[in-house]
């Protein structure tokens, strides 16, 4: 239901430490063996991630193929990406997601059907009689659902429709529709493909509250009135200590209905620069998601919100927040990957000590004649007092602003260096700073600047 931000990264910087070392390598990629998808397949379970397509080469693609059973479409499967303009199609990345996941046996879980956000302007903008709306919405769904019929596993049919407190999100549909819109989607989507599990899905539902109560007596209600409803999706953005305490009671109360639980879009944020303390605790909360997803037999299993850093949507929406997945944004596995498998019974296999401080760079935003970007430094076994990062721009970018850095450029050549309050970089810790440039044509990752 999150933006799945799409960035692109280069690991291709120095990371200038004028305290401990001149340069440092990124650390290898360590994994448990066997995988996360073949240790939750022996436990009956899916170990899903959310992906974006572009990405799907190259060591993201090789990591999406082997740690996971199942994908979830980040951004290609809503209304706004397949039908930007009235009767104007676009099912290039969706169709690439579903080719993606049948080459590597994965399922893939259809996000999402009918939801108040991400929707095209003509829709959002029209001014549609009840029968035009839900005419619309009907013909949306047989449509996409029925694109993909017999391929994928799961769709989200309904996505957020309650407040906090319990009661109905005021939505195009709920005030164009009524309740019943809800009913009246899952019934379509059983339509169009009656071999797919059907769900509502929101957040803030994960523990027993009001908002989760009112999701209940919805799929109770729906279940007396025989409307198709095979599963609940509770999206799991949590906060860094802050795993509902209620959560495995919550699951098996939906599980008692007769409909299965799955946990569609879980991260575990937490306030920047990340340390050693902070991964700890999440990769306890990790592990206690995953436990109570497996004490319940009905609990399908477990999907992240993006498997790493460097595709989150958590530092764009929660500024000073992030860290929030099981890889760091080398790619390289976090102390949450290993709670993950050790919590499906893999072993403890964890990295070797590594004397490193890496800096990742990613481009954040892009317009047509601008860009903003970002540089995480972090450390792993070593440690900062201060840090300058260099690289070279490859096709003429300029900066024009910096922030929580003192930046330079000369030429092609960009030396950035700390601010007065962020030189420390502890020892599994982390600081970030960005930038806003300009560019004209390109915006390649930056090469390596070893001066």
């Amino acid at each position: 239901m999150r933006t799945l931000r799409s960035l692109r990264t280069g690991l291709s910087l120095a990371v200038l430490g004028t305290c401990v070392a001149a340069l440092f390598t990124a650390p290898a990629v360590y994994a448990a063996d066997p995988p996360l998808r073949d240790l939750a397949a022996a436990k009956g379970k899916v170990m899903g991630t959310a992906v974006t397509g572009s990405k799907l080469t190259g060591t993201y693609g090789d990591i999406t193929a082997r740690e996971f059973s199942a994908l979830t479409p980040g951004n290609a499967m809503k209304w706004g990406s397949v039908e930007p303009t009235r009767g104007s199609f676009n099912w290039a990345e969706a169709d690439q997601i579903v080719a993606f996941a049948e080459a590597h046996g994965q399922q893939v879980r259809g996000h999402t059907l009918v939801w108040h956000s991400q929707n095209p302007g003509w829709l959002t903008n029209g001014n549609w009689t009840p029968a035009e709306l839900g005419g619309l919405m009907n013909d949306h769904i047989a449509l996409e659902v029925g694109r993909y019929k017999g391929r994928l596993a799961t769709w989200d049919v309904v996505n957020e429709p309650f407040n906090e407190d319990g009661t109905y999100r005021q939505t195009l549909w709920y005030n164009g529709l009524g309740a019943d819109y809800i009913a009246q989607a899952l019934t379509a989507a059983r339509t169009a493909d009656p071999s797919a599990k059907l769900y509502i899905n929101d957040y803030n539902v994960e523990g027993v509250n009001a908002k989760s109560t009112a999701l209940y007596n919805l799929v109770k209600s729906l279940k007396e009135r025989g409307v198709p409803i095979d599963g609940v999706g509770l999206q799991a953005h949590l906060i860094l200590g802050q795993v509902p305490s209620s959560m495995q009671q919550n699951i098996q109360r939906f599980a008692d209905l007769g409909v299965d639980v799955a946990i569609t879009e879980l991260d575990i944020r937490m306030q920047l620069p990340s340390d050693r303390a902070k991964l700890t605790q999440q990769a306890a909360d990790y592990k206690a998601v995953m436990n109570a997803c497996l004490a319940v037999s009905r609990c399908a299993g477990v999907t992240v919100w993006g498997f790493t850093d460097s595709d989150s949507w958590i530092p764009s929406t929660f500024p000073g927040q992030g860290a929030a997945t099981p890889y760091d944004e080398n790619y390289a596995p976090k102390p949450a990957y290993h709670a993950i498998a050790e919590s499906l019974g893999g072993g403890t296999t964890t990295p070797p000590p590594t004397d490193a401080c890496t800096a990742a760079y990613s481009v954040t935003s892009e317009w047509n004649t601008g860009f903003t970007g970002q540089v995480r430094v972090s450390c792993s076994g070593a440690a900062l007092s201060s840090w300058k990062v260099g690289w070279t721009f490859g096709a003429g970018q300029r900066i024009t602003q910096a922030w929580n850095a003192s930046c330079t450029q000369s030429g092609a050549a960009v030396i950035c260096s700390n601010a007065s309050y962020n030189g420390t970089v502890p020892d599994g810790g982390s600081v970030t700073f960005g930038f806003n440039g300009s560019w004209s044509g390109s915006n390649p990752v930056p090469v390596v600047a070893l001066g």
